[in-house]
């Protein structure tokens, strides 16, 4: 459930596959992947694209489920082969952290409505982004500032990122 290129100038790093995507075996290929395209103003040709756009979740498998939803990736996945992956992409030009997972691994302990407030903060490296799942319509409609600033921000470091 991942694609990465040494050409990839566009990480996608997330929290790990669903159980759609799982059965699937495409990153991204259900309704967060449409969200998470729709936000970043890329059609799918771009994002499956491995020579524009590296997919590297925390999580190479689906964890489960625990409480009202999907288990975190597991601990011991992402030191295993993560860094090594990313030192193998030397074109990155952008990270988008989706996900607490992801935010928290490279940016260190903080919230995660924190982290997408301040989103410019940790720019030109990382952008980070709410998980794209259903409950994130909600959680948009609760903070507006998100759809107004940080979605439009989002689609211009995209473009940014992939015409460097």
């Amino acid at each position: 459930m991942f694609q990465v290129s040494p050409t990839a100038r566009l990480l996608v790093a997330s929290q790990a596959p669903g159980t759609r995507v799982q059965a699937s075996g495409i990153p991204f290929s259900d309704d967060s992947g449409d969200r998470l395209r729709e936000w970043m103003g890329v059609p799918p040709a771009v994002f499956y694209d491995a020579s524009r756009v590296a997919i590297l979740p925390m999580g190479l498998c689906y964890p489960g489920r625990r409480g009202g939803g999907d288990a975190p990736p597991r601990r011991e996945c992402a030191p295993l082969w993560r860094a090594d992956l990313i030192a193998a992409m030397p074109a990155l030009r952008l990270t988008l952290l989706v996900g607490t997972y992801a935010q928290a691994d490279a940016l260190g302990p903080s919230t995660m409505i924190d982290r997408v407030r301040s989103f410019r903060e940790y720019l030109p490296e990382y952008f980070p982004l709410p998980h794209p799942s259903w409950r994130s319509r909600f959680w948009a409609k609760n903070n507006p500032w998100f759809e107004a600033e940080v979605l439009p921000a989002l689609k211009a470091e995209v473009q940014r990122a992939l015409a460097s």
